[in-house]
């Protein structure tokens, strides 16, 4: 593997990990944001769920300009964006405050989730792409392993506030990266033929692409069902089991760690068996082991070891599903990987979302809501490759030449 390609992965990486940084770090401050600005449950949910909403359609804009102007210029628009939200936050007198400037903060992250999956596509395609993406993953990841220990410790320092004046500072340092260690990907020639006019064809044309939109939607329920557990587990590991906001922070981060480990074997796994037997069984798994622990805990057993364990096992398969179907589902659109990308993030976060707002309706700060949540999503996903993919036989392909 060449430096070259280790060092866009990095950067990639971090670019996409600064929108999940803004909300990973804060987790273990919810219930204190709730206390410090006098607002309630729902409201302190708010101004994650207006974050993941604004993050999420945002993608659906800076896609298609990244095809017209290149790949760039977006993304410092963004990252500028991005930091004046994180200074409003910081500011933030009251939770409205707050919400509105979490807006402007999603807004500026939408263009570090859409456009380096385009690039990973301009540069890429195949087991590649998918080795490529998995890397990506990898430092992506970074962020809900380190970041929620990172944000618990400056909490207890300094307070909640000085979260969002690290993550300012985390949007400038990858801003010095974008300019000394990224290339233009996106050609003149290419971004000739691209318009909004183009954009527009190019999205009735991904709507009407069935194979595209269940590729999507498959890792889209999959990562609603880990929406599903950010927007709650603070509340329930908190103040249900009473855990501290640091021991939150581990027991958080060992999911990651799941997530993580498995995403790095998609190229080996790829390479022996084809991206669409991977997707098949890790969506199987996951699945299975959901199903599993809310039959186990809708039984009674209300026990944070048994939760962790299998939620540890079942965002291992996770971590399987995600660079896989990305890889799958952007390898016919490579003219218009800007816009395929925004619109798999676009969808993406418009179901995490949806997920997250009816999980919040049912939350009694209790697991057993959170863990039916994440099952139906999980189920969904499920059934939804089984559509798409065809029954498992059907899902082989041939391993790479």
């Amino acid at each position: 593997m060449s430096p070259k390609f280790l060092r866009i992965a990095v950067v990639l990486g971090l670019l996409s990990a600064i929108g999940p940084f803004a909300i990973d770090m804060y987790l273990p401050a919810l219930p204190s944001i709730g206390e410090d600005l006098n607002a309630g449950t729902a409201a302190v949910q708010m101004s994650l769920l207006i974050f993941f909403l604004s993050m999420g359609f945002g993608q659906i804009v800076v896609g298609p300009i990244s095809d017209m102007v290149g790949r760039k210029l977006p993304l410092y628009a963004g990252l500028a964006l991005f930091m004046v939200g994180g200074v409003g936050s910081a500011m933030a007198p009251n939770i409205e405050w707050l919400i509105a400037f979490r807006f402007l903060q999603g807004l500026g992250a939408s263009a570090g989730m859409a456009i380096p999956r385009a690039i990973v596509r301009d540069l890429h395609t195949g087991n590649e792409a998918a080795k490529l993406m998995s890397l990506l993953m990898l430092v992506f990841s970074v962020s809900p392993i380190l970041a929620p220990l990172t944000g618990s410790q400056i909490i207890e320092s300094f307070g909640w506030r000085a979260v969002f004046w690290t993550v300012t500072g985390a949007a400038a340092l990858a801003t010095i990266l974008l300019a000394t260690s990224l290339k233009e990907t996106r050609s003149v020639e290419e971004r000739a033929n691209s318009s909004f006019g183009t954009a527009l064809a190019g999205y009735r044309y991904l709507m009407g692409d069935r194979n595209f939109l269940g590729l999507v939607a498959i890792a889209g329920f999959g990562i609603a069902s880990f929406f599903v557990y950010l927007s709650s587990s603070s509340f329930i590991l908190i103040d249900h089991y009473g855990l501290s906001p640091s021991v939150y922070s581990v027991f958080f981060s060992i999911n990651a760690v799941a997530f993580i480990g498995m995403s790095q074997l998609t190229g080996m796994l790829a390479d022996r068996f084809g991206l669409k037997r991977v997707v098949w069984v890790a969506v199987t798994g996951y699945a299975t082991v959901m199903v599993a622990l809310f039959a186990i805990m809708a039984s009674g057993v209300d026990r944070l070891d048994v939760m962790a364990a299998l939620l540890f096992v079942g965002y291992g398969f996770l971590g399987l599903v995600i660079p896989t179907t990305s890889v799958l589902a952007m390898e016919e659109h490579g003219e218009i990987a800007g816009t395929a990308s925004a619109l798999m993030g676009t969808l993406h976060f418009a179901i995490g979302a949806l997920a997250m707002g009816v999980a919040g309706l049912f939350f009694d700060g209790t697991p057993l809501p959170m863990v039916a949540g994440i099952t139906l999503c999980a189920v969904i996903s499920f059934t939804l490759a089984k559509m798409t993919l065809g029954r498992a036989r059907e899902a082989v392909e041939a391993p790479a030449e």
